[in-house]
């Protein structure tokens, strides 16, 4: 069988896995993409790493896990590999500074917070398909001898400087501790392409170094006929112009108690246009001819608004599950439509908890608009209420002096107040 060939994810044609990736802009660089193609005529293992430095992964992160699942239903063996030993050190970035280092029991408990969050989405039912391992479990025990005399002496310092993430640090300081961070993970590669059978190994294009160094390791100690690649991804920028990561305000997280479906579902039905249909590519699982035929209806009638739909259930549905996604848009749908009475309990808090403010006993709507911030003065509300533009917990509000308590209120404690279109404002009782 060979597996250069997979199967589209919804339509059954078949297409070239490499020029998949490559369509969907996910391939940056890779080491030999000839050498990469031959290797997936037949079945590879394939492995990414992932830093536990968090409690949750975030958007930026799925982008590599979505890889991982690409490779799988195209039929290779997965590795994940969360970094329980490299975590205790971090990776040097482009920041001036070295990383805060976490203590054994953050670090614990982050790695199995990861793992867990990785097993959501890799197939784990055969280890032939897919499996999560630490590589504490083969560095942990390493002596600093061994790490010296069996790795270290393949590693020349003029070759450690003239990588890019080490260069740009050489003027502020960086540490031994970051500095060896490579050789690290060089031995990763070099341990699972031996016990694992590991060829191919996966990562963000700001690990090209690190990447590399592998390869260089594995072609040192097995000679240049060792048949191993790298491949990178295209660091994915929010339209800002960041990266999709977990030090960046207004990081998208694969938590759903950090970031809620909702949250991730309308950040996607607020990109542009063409964002839409990028990141459609990227982050979906539909084939080529649903991607394209989705664009075509996009831009045929762009305010109708497709592409965006489209890509925000797909994302989250592919995150949080179906039940995730479907939620999300009644949530949408109850905004938009002012029928907020429809939602639940758990919906209403996510959706105006951090507006919420304390109520009271009884007060008039008048004074109702002001205690939540929605009208400045009596007069203010009075005109916001007479003028049709107040609706409290889906209702139509008109009279300032009407009476709101908690027997007025959704589940007895919330009342939602919207001003105009998209002003909404939250009290409790």
């Amino acid at each position: 069988m060979a597996f250069f060939r997979l199967r589209a994810y919804n339509d059954g044609a078949m297409e070239n896995l490499f020029d998949d990736l490559m369509y969907r802009g996910l391939i940056e660089q890779s080491s030999d993409a000839e050498g990469v193609k031959k290797l997936l005529e037949t079945k590879q293992a394939v492995y990414c790493g992932f830093d536990p430095s968090a409690s949750s992964m975030h958007l930026g992160n799925y982008v590599m896990i979505s890889l991982l699942k690409r490779f799988q239903r195209a039929g290779h063996k997965v590795i994940a590999v969360v970094g329980g030993a490299t975590g205790m050190i971090g990776d040097p970035s482009g920041k001036s500074s070295e990383r805060n280092l976490q203590t054994k029991d953050t670090l614990a408990a982050n790695t199995a917070s990861i793992k867990a969050q990785l097993e959501r989405y890799i197939d784990l039912t055969d280890p032939e398909k897919g499996e999560i391992v630490s590589n504490y479990d083969w560095l942990g025990s390493m002596t600093v001898i061994d790490f010296l005399r069996d790795y270290g002496k393949f590693f020349p310092i003029n070759y450690m400087l003239s990588k890019e993430i080490v260069k740009s640090r050489l003027e502020a300081g960086i540490s031994f501790t970051e500095f060896s961070y490579q050789i690290l993970q060089s031995i990763d590669f070099y341990h699972l392409h031996k016990a694992k059978g590991v060829s191919i190994q996966l990562g963000g294009n700001d690990q090209w170094g690190n990447l590399t160094s592998g390869l260089e390791l594995i072609r040192k100690i097995e000679g240049d006929e060792a048949n191993v690649e790298v491949l990178t991804s295209r660091l994915i920028l929010r339209s800002d112009g960041k990266k999709f990561g977990k030090s960046e305000k207004g990081a998208l997280f694969l938590d759903p108690k950090l970031t809620s479906p909702y949250a991730m579902y309308q950040y996607f039905m607020n990109v542009t246009d063409e964002d839409a249909i990028r990141f459609l590519k990227v982050f979906s699982f539909l084939s080529k001819e649903e991607i394209e035929d989705v664009a075509r209806e996009h831009f045929a009638s762009p305010g109708a608004r497709i592409g965006q739909k489209k890509v925000a259930y797909e994302i989250t549905k592919d995150i949080f599950g179906e039940a995730g996604a479907k939620e999300a848009i009644s949530m949408s749908e109850a905004l938009f439509s002012g029928n907020v009475a429809s939602l639940s309990e758990p919906e209403i808090e996510t959706l105006f908890g951090d507006m919420k403010k304390p109520l009271q006993g009884e007060m008039m709507l008048e004074d109702l608009l002001i205690a939540l911030g929605a009208a400045s003065s009596k007069r203010e509300a009075r005109t916001f209420a007479e003028g049709n533009g107040v609706l409290v917990n889906g209702v139509k509000a008109t009279d300032p002096k009407e009476i709101f308590s908690s027997a007025k209120a959704l589940f007895g404690k919330y009342l939602i107040v919207r001003r105009g279109k998209k002003n909404y404002y939250l009290g409790q009782f």
